[in-house]
């Protein structure tokens, strides 16, 4: 009998605002593209749609990154840093729409649909973290090592809310970057250099 995927203690809606407090509300001041907040994001996400591994990659010269993890006790099949061709990945299969966003029970995929991981793979979850200019910086995704077959398109629209906010945060993180390297570059030429081309 499949587990029940959410946890009677969770409110969809709690999610929803923890979420948005934490990622929104730390953005002023973060100096990394993804900060302190989302472990904590990312735990409360796994956690409600009980799954085993939730992270967030990055695509970057042609490797997808896993920039963070979180994994149910005992399940540690992946960690933060791991990386691995792009085009080997679950990842760039749902960015391109080869895999679909939502998969309830993965073992049901035809044999040459994806790359086999060393663990198996029951549900899985993902969608692409795009950034304001409408590049794609990775993805938000979750799976489990059994099939969760009640899953269904409001499991996936909170996984897509958590992309969106941290698309944002990463966007607000990059300009603030941008900002401080640029904040002492001025077009009004120096006093000194001014004087000497008199």
């Amino acid at each position: 009998m499949a587990q029940p995927i959410y946890d009677d203690s969770y409110n969809p809606a709690d999610l929803k605002v923890a979420i948005s407090e934490l990622l929104v509300a730390t953005a002023d001041g973060s100096d990394e593209l993804v900060d302190g907040a989302v472990p904590e994001v990312l735990r409360l996400l796994r956690q409600h749609m009980n799954m085993d591994v939730v992270f967030v990659s990055e695509f970057t010269g042609g490797e997808r990154v896993l920039r963070h993890v979180d994994t149910a006790p005992g399940a540690d099949v992946v960690a933060a840093g791991q990386s691995a061709p792009l085009e080997e990945s679950w990842c760039q299969r749902v960015v391109d729409g080869r895999l679909p966003q939502l998969i309830q029970d993965a073992t049901f995929l035809p044999a040459d649909a994806a790359p086999k991981p060393s663990f198996p793979i029951g549900s899985h979850l993902s969608t692409p973290v795009v950034l304001k200019d409408g590049s794609v910086y990775g993805t938000l995704c979750c799976f489990s090592f059994t099939a969760h077959p009640n899953l269904a398109a409001q499991d996936l629209k909170k996984l897509q809310y958590t992309a969106k906010l941290t698309a944002s945060k990463i966007d607000q993180a990059a300009a603030k970057r941008d900002e401080d390297v640029t904040k002492d570059w001025s077009l009004v030429p120096k006093p000194r250099d001014a004087a000497r081309r008199r």
